[in-house]
């Protein structure tokens, strides 16, 4: 887990908590230890998905997540409001900038305010050496990616190429978001994972 040195080191002069783990297996165990008799929220994440994150925690959590709800509108407001919330990065940069990119707002709005802590789980596929290649990252194979996924009809995702920078209504990568610290009065965690997980 070399590879993660630079990063560690550069997430951790910012303020952010890191841990890396050569498995998933090993990340959702550490994850299942330390998140205990929470709430839980949980945006759209595919990595949250590979690692069983779900099943693992509701056993002694009360997790909240859209993708295992019907109604998934008040699922996204419940999970605002949760003690704990858990995503992913569409782009890590080895400089410590956590991006993410959202098309209703409540996976970047939520890693924003109103928790005690938020996980990043980042598999080793979303880092980038720079800034900028984490946002053309983001932005050019995870939206993409996530567009085809939810079998949106814009140019993204019927190429898989790249982005367009699309004016189609079903576009889904409608906001931005950039982070250079843990937010103020709110623990954030890094979960890096030497594995490829997610979009």
């Amino acid at each position: 887990m070399e590879r993660f040195d630079t990063v560690k080191r550069n997430l951790e002069q910012r303020g952010f908590a890191v841990r890396t783990f050569a498995t998933a297996g090993e990340a959702a165990a550490y994850l299942d230890g330390a998140i205990d008799g929470k709430t839980v929220g949980v945006g759209g994440s595919v990595t949250v998905e590979q690692l069983g994150l779900y099943e693992l925690l509701e056993k002694h959590n009360t997790v909240i997540w859209h993708w295992r709800r019907e109604d998934k509108a008040g699922a996204r407001r419940e999970a605002m409001d949760t003690d704990v919330y858990l995503s992913s990065a569409n782009g890590l940069a080895e400089s410590g900038e956590i991006i993410n990119i959202d098309g209703i707002g409540n996976r970047v709005g939520a890693t924003l305010f109103g928790h005690e802590k938020v996980y990043f789980v980042i598999g080793r596929n979303k880092l980038a050496p720079t800034y900028d290649e984490a946002l053309w990252r983001a932005r050019n194979v995870a939206s993409p990616k996530n567009a085809r996924k939810l079998g949106k009809k814009t140019p993204c995702a019927v190429k898989g190429d790249r982005c367009y920078d699309c004016k189609s209504p079903e576009r889904i990568c409608r906001g931005l978001v950039t982070l250079w610290g843990p937010m103020m009065g709110m623990e954030m965690e890094v979960v890096l994972i030497d594995e490829d997980l997610g979009l």
